[in-house]
């Protein structure tokens, strides 16, 4: 299985959009994503649209941790192991019993095959450009500066 083509720095930025949401609001990782490297879009299960300061608030927590300069690593543990320390829901049947991690410092911890930054450094910030929301779906679109 190879590695998804994604931009590191889109990529990295995902996962601590994925985290922040998750966080702040506990409806759990994007089910969809679209990552590109000027723009990409995530989709969560969501039972309203976000406020204005809530928009403001996701992009300033995902700034907050971008500018953390935390380390960016990847680690192969089995399935169980895996399923103990974070979501693998998204885990295709297919993917075996030695699973790929990424962790972001101290932040954020999840199975992942693509590309990503050493350091949160490298990405060089995060701009929340839309949301939508339609039939209980919240639609995040996102640059970087």
């Amino acid at each position: 299985m190879g590695k998804k083509d994604y931009d590191p720095a889109m990529h990295t930025a995902e996962h601590i959009l994925n985290q922040t949401m998750n966080r702040m609001f506990t409806c759990g990782r994007s089910f969809n994503a679209h990552i590109e490297r000027k723009k990409s879009k995530c989709d969560y299960r969501f039972p309203r649209p976000l406020t204005a300061e809530e928009i403001a608030a996701v992009e300033a927590a995902v700034n907050r941790v971008i500018g953390q300069d935390l380390a960016v690593s990847e680690r192969r543990v089995d399935r169980v192991e895996a399923e103990r320390i974070c979501f693998t829901g998204k885990l295709p049947a297919d993917a075996g019993e030695s699973i790929r991690i990424i962790t972001v410092g101290d932040y954020d911890v999840c199975p992942c095959i693509g590309r990503h930054v050493r350091s949160t450094s490298e990405i060089p910030g995060f701009r929340l450009l839309s949301t939508r929301y339609e039939n209980g779906v919240l639609r995040i679109r996102f640059t970087l500066k």
